[in-house]
């Protein structure tokens, strides 16, 4: 199998955005929730203990004095392990006092039965932590044991209550815990799908965009800032989009209008020709102008291939060393037959020696389209200059006229195709309203740009301007 339908292999069905943001919020609160419920149930087991420690360590303190008297006080031992043990209904405390010989010197009653010596830690040196056990007649007890030198106190508190207690209060935590993942799951589903209502309004506005409502666009107003972004990109790109789609049409509404004009010339010629017979030079006539139509054709289908090739991104030119000085010189001397005949002065004007890099028939071809294009709009009299210098790494070219110029409100229309400034200039006088749309191409080939101005009456100016390097 090949590399393309392995990597077209479908892998099913995406997780939508939504069931993604209900999970990780769920996930998140469900856990924060679970930990804050955790480290309750954790203090509240901790503050049990730390209670009755401190309850068993203030017993073994009591005692730890009595043991230190000499002879040993036995009966205010057994004094305080019975009020110890008939203390209270709920906080039995059971002690028992063992000498150094392992002797039993008193200890609360029934405590031999419940809590054998055997259960308890063995003795530390001062009162801390207790430990908890659970009898086999399921009572649970905390314990402690500490030693000193007149021998071993052991007590311990019955915490059965406690533990019932602590059980019940996990039963309802976990009773919680999942009301909690129901209402985190829930929660999380209603934010996921509030929070996502702009990007559903966004989809329900380019689903709805067809070429005949392209000026619709998404309404930027409450939408959040991650998104405003996006959807200030998505709106400038309908933008692009439209402004395409627009000059394609016009485009295409041009190209339909300006091909009509020859071919239903040379219909008319070839009708005519066909009507009835005629004589030899007749019908070399009608050849001769069906032939002017053809490649009046050919020129305006010659140009917008060019057109169609110079916006390809792909396309690549080849660039060559060559002297401006020299090229402009030769530009001119091509026209000079022309522009004698119409009364205008060529001049090149290259203050100093000026090498370029540049695709030289491209080059020739934009200079030579602005040079005809000021011949034909500069009278008798006027002149046509060609400029050249270096500006670092840029070549800047200039073609300027003294001719009638362009009016303020066609000159930002000039480098469109099929757009004549002079309405009087038809395809069948020779202009094609391309050549300043090539221009542009070519320069923009070159990653260069291009730029005119012009006054009415005093003449227009056209600027080149050609990195060196092939770049920006």
């Amino acid at each position: 199998m090949s590399l393309k339908h392995e990597t077209e292999r479908p892998t099913g069905r995406p997780w939508s955005l939504a069931l993604r943001l209900t999970a990780y919020y769920a996930c998140s609160a469900f856990l924060i929730v679970a930990a804050a419920t955790g480290y309750l149930y954790w203090a509240m087991v901790r503050n049990v203990d730390l209670e009755d420690d401190r309850t068993l360590a203030d017993k073994v303190r009591l005692l730890q004095s009595i043991l230190q008297a000499v002879p040993v006080d036995v009966p205010a031992i057994e004094q305080e392990a019975n009020e110890s043990w008939q203390a209270s209904q709920h906080t039995v405390v059971f002690i028992r006092a063992i000498d150094n010989n392992g002797r039993t010197i008193a200890e609360s009653p029934e405590m031999a039965t419940l809590l054998a010596r055997e259960l308890f830690p063995p003795p530390a040196a001062e009162p801390g932590r207790g430990s908890n056990v659970e009898t086999q007649s399921r009572r649970a007890y905390r314990l402690m044991a500490v030693e000193n030198a007149n021998g071993i106190v052991q007590v311990a508190t019955d915490r059965t209550m406690e533990e019932e207690i602590l059980a019940d209060y996990e039963e309802q935590l976990w009773y919680a815990l999942g009301a909690a993942l129901v209402a985190c799951t829930a929660a999380g589903y209603i934010i996921a799908r509030r929070g996502l209502r702009p990007i559903q309004e966004i989809s329900v506005t380019a689903a709805n965009i067809r070429p005949a409502n392209l000026g619709q666009r998404i309404t930027l107003t409450g939408l959040p800032a991650e998104l405003h972004q996006l959807a200030s990109a998505f709106n400038s790109m309908l933008d692009r989009l439209e402004e395409a789609f627009d000059r394609l049409s016009r485009f295409s509404a041009d190209i339909a209008h300006e091909l009509r004009t020859p071919l239903n010339n040379l219909r008319g010629e070839l009708d005519v020709a066909l009507e009835k017979r005629r004589s030899t030079e007749e019908y070399a006539e009608a050849i001769g102008s069906s032939l002017e139509e053809c490649a009046r054709l050919g020129r305006i289908i010659d140009s917008l291939l060019f057109l169609a090739r110079a916006e390809d991104p792909q396309t690549q030119i080849d660039r060559e060393n060559f002297d401006l000085e020299e090229e402009l010189g030769n530009i001119r001397e091509f026209f000079e037959p022309m522009a004698h005949e119409s009364g205008v002065t060529i001049v090149s004007d290259v203050s100093a020696p000026v090498s370029a890099s540049l695709n030289r028939p491209l080059f020739q071809r934009a200079i030579g389209n602005l040079v005809a294009n000021a011949l034909a709009h500069t009278p008798s009299g006027g002149a046509v200059t060609l400029r050249a210098r270096s500006e670092g790494e840029v070549i800047a070219m200039e073609v300027s006229d003294t001719g009638q110029g362009i009016p303020p409100d066609d000159l930002p229309h000039v480098f469109e195709r099929f757009y004549r400034a002079d309405r009087s200039r038809t395809p069948t006088s020779g202009g094609l309203g391309l050549g300043l749309a090539i221009v542009k191409s070519i320069a923009e080939l070159h990653r260069g740009s291009v730029e005119i101005e012009s006054e009415p009456g005093i003449g227009t100016r056209v600027r080149l301007r050609f990195p060196q390097n092939g770049r920006r």
